[in-house]
């Protein structure tokens, strides 16, 4: 068997993503890409080994990988808010939930909920990013409100496209 060759218009086999994120991303869709099973399993290893720490009693164990999670959260913000915005690129255009969200019968629309949980993480990092300085291309947008408008939720996707795209040129990827 062949192995599957990513590309950025087919990042894993039989999955094509869309123009708007192709759009969008360009070269750096496939690393993107990439990304997703990685951020997943880094997530439950990183929490399986908290976990076993702290059964057995291991402060300073604790005490290390809290501190460590600490310092990759700005990371992991920005790898989440892409990886979120990639998939919500790949869906139908559409708007977002409306903030404060009021669960009604039949639940959200899965697409409308994607693009609203995108830009909800992209407005972490941006408030993060303003309350320590990390930010790499600056022009940072405001963080949402109750009553935030698309357009302010479209700027905070943006915001998280431009720092994912300087953070990929610094590393020396294309």
């Amino acid at each position: 068997m062949i192995p599957h060759r990513a590309t950025a218009a087919e990042p894993w086999p039989g999955w094509v993503t869309s123009r708007a994120a192709q759009a969008a991303y360009g070269e750096h869709l496939v690393r993107v890409c990439e990304l997703i099973p990685a951020l997943l399993y880094g997530q439950v290893m990183d929490r399986k080994d908290l976990a076993v720490a702290h059964e057995q009693g291991d402060q300073d164990q604790v005490l290390s990988a809290v501190g460590l999670q600490a310092m990759e959260y700005r990371d992991e913000l920005l790898e989440t808010a892409v990886v979120l915005d990639v998939l919500a690129l790949c869906h139908p255009p559409g708007g977002y939930l409306p903030r404060p969200y009021i669960e009604e019968p039949g639940g959200p629309d899965k697409a409308d909920e994607l693009r609203t949980d995108a830009s909800a993480v992209a407005s972490d990092l941006a408030s993060y990013d303003l309350r320590h300085g990390t930010s790499r291309t600056g022009d940072i947008p405001p963080a949402l409100q109750d009553g935030c408008t698309e357009s302010e939720r479209d700027a905070l996707r943006a915001y998280a496209r431009r720092e994912w795209r300087a953070r990929e040129e610094r590393h020396g990827r294309p």
